[in-house]
């Protein structure tokens, strides 16, 4: 099995409580998990912590294999919701085998 990490980081000057794109790309990664059947598991949310070094949102989830992850990746819905993120974050990912 895989698991797909992400760490989003907001964008300098994007204020989480009042940009509607955030909520929006929040929305759709929340839903993201029902919508891909490649996906065995799904867990994404706001950070928690206030330190420097913290990112602000994450995703994790566990699929099959490399298969798998790249039909997640090639997925239509999760397309759509990358798209909004770009508007206003950047991120970094890591993809490890469990």
């Amino acid at each position: 099995m895989i698991r797909h990490l992400v760490l989003f980081k907001l964008n300098d000057g994007v204020d989480r409580e009042r940009d509607e794109r955030v909520a929006a790309g929040a929305k759709a990664f929340e839903e993201l998990g029902a919508l891909v059947p490649e996906l065995r598991a799904w867990e994404c949310g706001w950070n928690t912590t206030q330190r420097d070094i913290a990112y602000d949102y994450a995703i994790s989830c566990l699929v099959d294999d490399r298969e798998a992850l790249k039909a997640y990746a090639d997925h239509p819905a999760h397309q759509a919701a990358a798209a909004q993120w770009r508007e206003f974050a950047t991120w970094v990912i890591a993809d490890i085998e469990v």
